[in-house]
């Protein structure tokens, strides 16, 4: 089975377009995933735990009556120290749809000169298929590859120097023209990071829930 195949996929494409799971507390195990990830993901009153651990030890640690009890630190934090591996940021997830470019989307420059880059080299532990783009300044870093699940992600920075002028808000809103139409595009921003987050929700992605990755050394 492929990360594509996986059950965590067909769970994040659908509340991507709309579909949530019941928000009835469920928390759903989940066979590991086969990419660079473990997962915990979380939607409202619904959470799918994906990591190698067993089911029982899982359930265990949580209380059936707190329905975010899959997002605090204390089990991820237990998730981490029996996976061995520390816990990544607790994020938002947000999604857009793929379209076709138009007038007013920002030109973008390929660039393949820029492994070195923080944000290029964190996203090369993360994601396949890595695309790396700028704006035409190169204030602004733009990636797209394929993340948890096999979904399409993308992930922004701006330079100090290239802050406030909208350029994050047009890189966001500019990359759903990089996938093909009828997919969906997938933002994690944490919740601290405003900028960020409303720089996203301004291009017009919109939050589907939270979770926090485990990566595989």
């Amino acid at each position: 089975m492929t990360d594509a195949e996986h059950p965590l996929s067909a769970l994040l494409q659908a509340a991507a377009r709309g579909r949530f799971p019941a928000p009835d507390g469920t928390v759903e195990i989940l066979p590991p995933l086969d990419g660079r990830v473990d997962a915990v993901v979380a939607f409202t009153a619904h959470s799918a735990v994906a990591v190698n651990l067993p089911a029982d030890d899982v359930l265990a640690q949580l209380d059936p009556g707190d329905f975010g009890a899959t997002m605090s630190a204390t089990f991820l934090a237990w998730v981490g120290e029996r996976l061995r591996t520390p816990p990544g940021v607790l994020d938002n997830v947000l999604a857009a749809p793929g379209r076709p470019a138009r007038a007013g989307d920002m030109p973008l420059v390929p660039r393949d000169d820029l492994a070195d880059h923080p944000r290029v080299a964190r996203a090369a532990r993360y994601r396949t298929d890595l695309r790396v783009v700028t704006d035409e300044s190169g204030d602004g870093v733009l990636l797209i590859g394929r993340g948890l699940a096999g979904r399409w992600e993308m992930a922004f920075e701006v330079d100090g120097s290239g802050r406030g002028h909208g350029l994050g808000r047009a890189l966001a809103g500019t990359a759903p023209t990089l996938i093909p139409e009828g997919e969906y595009l997938f933002a994690q921003a944490s919740p601290g990071n405003a900028a960020s987050v409303r720089a996203v929700l301004a291009a017009g992605y919109h939050p589907i829930g939270s979770e926090c990755l485990f990566a595989r050394e």
